[in-house]
């Protein structure tokens, strides 16, 4: 062999096995709750920008992103709206249980479009209203913006009065298109969501007080079939960094990490 080729297959041996796993695959397939559907395009974008890794997010409710990941959906990782969820994923080993980073905790908002005639800056009492015939919430058994929803009711004592209201969607996501399709005149949506641009043109919302539900403490973990294992641990350190967390921020969601 020459040896400037021998020299040339050299560098590409040692380039290729100095490379680091996460560049050669350059690649992560992301299950994540919908309510970051407004805010994730954001940071895997930039991630995808600064890194190389192509980053694929698939949305849906915790609830059945759970049960897809138990019965071996191919997920490198898992941003839940529900601590809950990643933990038994650990327990069980369908996930790495000391990846576990609890990246925000959600907020939920009473929202309408702006032509509704609906004032929900009086609260969740205006949900007894004759005006608001049907009230959107997501499923409460899978979503756990649902179930603050639920709760967030009963603590200001309209629940039982309203139930008879109340439409589902799978999940937050779908719960907010009932409401702003018209087909629900009010909904108990994800703060990040009426934040979106989906939502900020053509509503108006009530910050529903944390003190009505229980926190809605959001966690990601990184499933234990991934194959891109060093890619993902990448990716939830560039989530715990300043820019990431500053994002999440804006989009209503409480960190703990303090930005500027």
């Amino acid at each position: 062999m020459p040896r400037t080729a021998f020299v040339l297959v050299a560098i590409a041996l040692v380039v290729g096995l100095g490379a680091p796993s996460w560049a050669q695959t350059a690649s992560l397939t992301v299950a994540a709750a919908s309510d970051l559907q407004a805010v994730f395009p954001q940071l895997a974008s930039r991630f995808e920008r600064e890194t190389g890794i192509k980053v694929t997010v698939s949305f849906g409710s915790s609830g059945n992103v759970f049960a897809q990941i138990q019965n071996g959906a191919p997920f490198d990782l898992f941003f839940s709206a529900d601590i809950d969820y990643p933990r038994r994923l650990g327990m069980s080993g369908h996930a790495d249980a000391a990846s576990l980073y609890e990246y925000a905790t959600g907020r939920i908002v009473l929202w309408t479009r702006k032509n509704s005639g609906i004032d929900v800056k009086k609260g969740l009492a205006v949900l007894e209203d004759p005006k608001v015939r049907r009230i959107a919430i997501a499923n409460p058994t899978v979503a756990p913006y649902g179930r603050a929803a639920v709760a967030a009711m009963k603590s200001a004592k309209v629940y039982d009065a309203v139930r008879g209201k109340i439409v589902q969607g799978d999940n937050i996501s779908q719960t907010a298109q009932l409401v702003d399709s018209g087909n629900a005149d009010v909904g108990i949506l994800a703060h990040s969501l009426a934040l979106g641009p989906a939502l900020s043109a053509s509503g108006t919302y009530f910050e529903i007080p944390t003190s009505a539900h229980p926190p809605i403490e959001q966690a990601a973990v990184i499933v234990s079939a991934s194959k891109n294992k060093a890619a993902g641990r990448r990716f939830l350190e560039y989530v715990k960094g300043a820019d990431a967390q500053a994002t999440l921020q804006r989009f209503g969601f409480v960190t703990a990490v303090a930005t500027r």
